[in-house]
């Protein structure tokens, strides 16, 4: 059938999105942004991802951008769900304003997907009344939410392979929703209702959360304890039903750092889940006071950060560790400098490895990107020789070799814990 979808945000997971439906339908992104828009109708993209510029090409010409929601079958919300830090809530106002922009537009047999993560009862108590305003009601249009799993580096990847889960508002809307996800998606389409795949989505990225606090925990322990935690879990992880994450310097990116708030902000059976949230939250706070012990006797410490993205080999920032950590720093006097090779645009500037590491007196390695590991350490003209790598990505034998103090976290083998 002949179909036009409108997918608002053209983010992350709005654009890659936009462009798997452009396969085989008309779709016209939508953003406020106008850089983004105009640089899309350019004929270039915003951000990177693996494979979407070679799906670019092969859709444009099913695909434009616009700043105006126009006409359309089928609206899909795919805008950023922020959390409110003072208030650890989810902020609606993107979700919102989305679906003022479509209310005027919404006709009887249209749908409307919301993909942005929200609230359980969010698109009952707050989405739908607004597309409701001007007197359609829903099962006159079809509603569903239908959460993305994605992540980024593998995001096109994942969504045509991985499992989906449709909340949908009658048996109509998800018979609607499956036909069109169909397009694209080989993996299975599970219909719940609305609520129930609302909650899903936060269970998901709150069941990761938990599982890489207890290791930061256990990274702590080792150490505290003398252990090299990765060995520990290597061997704990030969248990046929155990399965320890890698810990790290906290957690990032746009879902798993904020999305187990929204589970917390109206349940009050929430204890594990703000627990993690905490652990986590103070892992830059741990490898903030390694590094001071790493740099104890200089008055002006300089530091450098390697890596600001929130994970490896991509340029995604968002909720990165790095930032708090850097913070951290500068409240105690330190000089940081930073070193990026995937990040482009930062709160803070970002240098070429030989001005980031030029007199500093210790690197802390906060994201994996693989590129670290073919940095030569000697030739490096730093003023103290200290490596703190909070992801074991790193040959520290090579490190010690060219006169590098060595730690790792969760080590307490080495020689300075």
């Amino acid at each position: 059938m002949t179909v036009k979808i409108c997918v608002l945000g053209l983010g992350y997971i709005g654009l890659p999105t936009a462009l798997l439906f452009a396969q085989h339908y008309e779709v016209v992104g939508v953003d406020v942004n106008e850089k983004i828009v105009q640089t899309l109708n350019n004929g270039e993209l915003p951000f990177e991802e693996d494979g979407l510029s070679e799906l670019f090409e092969k859709v444009k010409d099913n695909f434009h951008a616009a700043s105006e929601v126009e006409e359309a079958d089928v609206f899909l919300i795919a805008v950023p769900t922020p959390l409110e830090e003072a208030l650890k809530i989810a902020d609606l106002k993107f979700v919102r304003s989305a679906a003022e922009m479509i209310a005027p537009h919404l006709q009887a047999g249209n749908m409307v997907i919301l993909e942005s993560t929200v609230s359980p009862g969010a698109s009952e108590n707050v989405v739908i009344p607004i597309l409701s305003q001007y007197g359609l009601k829903p099962g006159e249009y079809s509603y569903v939410h239908c959460p993305e799993r994605a992540i980024p580096g593998k995001t096109l990847h994942e969504m045509i392979h991985n499992d989906r889960v449709v909340g949908a508002y009658d048996p109509k809307s998800a018979t609607f929703a499956k036909d069109i996800y169909s397009s694209f998606v080989v993996g299975n389409l599970y219909d719940t209702t609305v609520r129930t795949a609302e909650f899903v989505k936060l269970m998901e990225n709150t069941y990761r959360d938990v599982s890489i606090a207890i290791a930061n925990e256990f990274a702590r322990m080792g150490d505290e304890f003398g252990i090299n935690i990765w060995d520990a879990i290597t061997l704990a992880n030969l248990h046929p039903r155990v399965n320890i994450l890698n810990p790290g310097p906290g957690v990032g990116g746009h879902c798993i750092a904020i999305d187990p708030w929204f589970l917390t902000e109206t349940s009050t059976k929430t204890r594990m889940v703000s627990l993690a949230r905490s652990i986590n939250d103070n892992m830059p706070n741990y490898v903030h006071s390694v590094v001071r012990s790493l740099v104890h006797g200089e008055q002006k410490p300089v530091i450098t950060i390697f890596g600001v993205a929130y994970k490896g080999n991509v340029d995604d920032w968002r909720a990165t560790p790095a930032l708090k950590l850097i913070r951290l720093a500068e409240n105690e006097g330190y000089t940081v400098r930073i070193f990026d090779p995937h990040v482009t645009t930062f709160p803070y500037p970002i240098t070429s490895l030989e001005e980031a590491t030029r007199d500093s007196d210790c690197i802390v390695l906060v994201t994996d990107h693989n590129l670290f590991r073919d940095v030569d350490p000697s030739s490096l003209q730093m003023r103290n020789k200290n490596l703190f790598d909070t992801r074991n990505i790193l040959d520290t034998g090579k490190w010690e070799d060219a006169g590098f103090t060595c730690k790792t976290l969760g080590n307490g083998t080495d020689n300075n814990s």
